[in-house]
């Protein structure tokens, strides 16, 4: 496949540490590790923070020749707090050098012949009025491409009228059970049960799948007609952060391998837990790994 990711990157600042991360650029290093091609479009600031992620983003074997380095903002960071219960609260320091994507016309034109399979975005940063205009002129230049939209919705940072819009534009639909619950509360009409809302959210907005992450649950999945509910993997979770992301990768991966569903759906669940079971958004893995 042909990737043009867009998004964030930012530093995922913990009590104990700091680890480079943000949706799109995680979905963009772990679908390259499959041979695919990617390109990968935001930016960071010139600090610290920017030239040291720049150096990582590269250790991963992804281009950043897209990754402009702005002087004005600062690069992104989140502060990450952990619940008694494992889950994770966000405190989003913005605006941030990724709230400002560019393209140059010679980058347009060369993205243009690059001619991307997908286009990949979230919901974060398309809140900046400068990256939602650059993704609706990609999707002006690049009218065959399709498009995932993994929604990652974080409280403060969407709106109703941005998600619709959104989803408009979506051809696969990735989301989590609690983003999925909060559509059904947003959109008149809409299903709570699993089943009857991915079927409702494909009616609607004419999507060609809608994939629902549930964690240690694994996933359900409306592709194609066929709605299935797949089983996760066990593991010792050492850091859930970007589990979504490495299933979004896999999950891509699978249907563009021609797999059917089923098997799809377990080998993006196989690689969502593998990365869970490590340290970091970005830790290493194998196809080996996986298997295992």
């Amino acid at each position: 496949m042909r990737i043009l990711s867009i998004g964030e990157v930012v530093w995922d600042v913990f009590e104990d540490s700091t680890r480079l991360g943000g949706a799109p650029l995680n979905f963009a290093v772990d679908v390259s590790r499959f041979g695919h091609d990617v390109v990968f479009v935001s930016g960071v600031g010139k600090d610290q923070r920017g030239d040291e992620a720049l150096k990582c983003i590269r250790n991963t074997g992804l281009s950043t020749a897209y990754v402009q380095q702005l002087k004005e903002y600062p690069t992104g960071y989140v502060q990450v707090s952990t619940s008694r219960d494992g889950d994770h609260s966000y405190g989003i320091h913005r605006p941030a050098a990724y709230d400002f994507p560019a393209l140059t016309p010679e980058q347009l034109e060369a993205i243009a012949s690059f001619k991307p399979d997908w286009l990949y975005f979230g919901t974060l940063q398309q809140t900046s009025c400068t990256a939602r205009e650059l993704v609706k002129t990609l999707i002006h230049w690049l009218p065959e491409t399709r498009r995932f939209y993994d929604m990652n919705l974080r409280e403060g940072h969407y709106t109703t009228e941005l998600v619709r819009n959104l989803l408009e534009e979506t051809t696969l639909l990735k989301l989590n059970e609690n983003e999925a619950r909060t559509c059904a509360g947003i959109f008149e009409n809409a299903p709570s049960a699993a089943d009857e809302f991915c079927g409702w959210m494909v009616g609607q907005f004419g999507l060609e799948g809608v994939c629902i992450t549930r964690g240690a649950g694994g996933c359900a999945v409306h592709c194609d007609g066929e709605y299935i509910e797949s089983p996760g993997y066990q593991v010792d979770v050492e850091d859930p952060v970007g589990a979504g992301d490495a299933f979004a990768a896999g999950f891509l991966h699978g249907r563009n391998e021609g797999w059917a569903l089923k098997k799809t759906c377990a080998f993006a669940n196989q690689l969502g837990a593998l990365v869970a079971s490590k340290p970091g958004a970005l830790p290493e893995w194998s196809l080996d790994e996986i298997d295992e």
